[in-house]
């Protein structure tokens, strides 16, 4: 199967710059973000993730045409985290999204994490998909506040651990006691896809739209 994702070059800034502004316009229809006085998105996330070694940047691509992008960062840590995630309108719904994000994983294996947010049940059924394909039930679900901005609702945070095939599994996780589970967000239980543990831990915020 051909690749789907690239890590960005220089000559693929211009593209990534358009593509972050279709992202954002995306995005803006849940958060209420209105463009800059010139007409553009803030892209501080994008010019971190193009220059900082701890962060990187890919396109999706379709063939020869650019379909989406992603921002890793964390890739000197520990933990990943899929920061910001985007597939252009043209090409949701017909697999694309699904093997680029088995393509970022497969390129940095390890602990992972993922967030979004209510008002998006698109992004909400997309990631738990992928988590249970990857971790069968050995993943974690929960609400953290959005850092410094308490006007805003809890996200939803996935995590779960991508190990390459050659590894074995790990073991399962120790049983949820009573008080976690009534933090674990029924979203992904109701769909019927899984039952994950519950692991708190606070990260900045991260945005998807598929």
């Amino acid at each position: 199967m051909p690749d789907v994702i690239r890590l960005v070059s220089a000559a693929d800034h211009a593209v990534t710059e358009r593509l972050w502004l279709m992202f954002c316009h995306d995005m803006s229809e849940l958060h209420g973000w209105l463009p800059e006085p010139d007409g553009t998105f803030g892209d501080a996330r994008l010019r971190t993730a193009l220059t900082d070694p701890d962060w990187a940047a890919y396109l999706v691509v379709s063939g020869d045409r650019p379909a989406g992008l992603a921002l890793v960062r964390g890739l000197t840590g520990a933990r990943r985290v899929l920061n910001s995630f985007f597939v252009v309108r043209g090409a949701r719904r017909k697999g694309l999204g699904l093997r680029a994000v088995r393509q970022l994983l497969a390129a940095h294996p390890g602990r992972w994490e993922v967030a979004f947010q209510d008002t998006n049940p698109a992004a909400a059924r997309f990631w738990c998909r992928v988590a249970t394909e990857v971790a069968g039930e050995a993943w974690s679900e929960e609400r953290r506040p959005v850092p410094h901005r308490p006007d805003l609702a809890p996200d939803v945070w996935i995590s779960f651990t991508h190990r390459p095939l050659a590894t074995a599994p790990a073991p399962a996780p120790a049983p949820v006691v009573a008080a976690e589970a009534s933090a674990v967000l029924p979203r992904c239980r109701a769909a019927g896809l899984g039952a994950p543990g519950h692991r708190p831990e606070r990260a900045p915020r991260c945005l998807h739209w598929f």
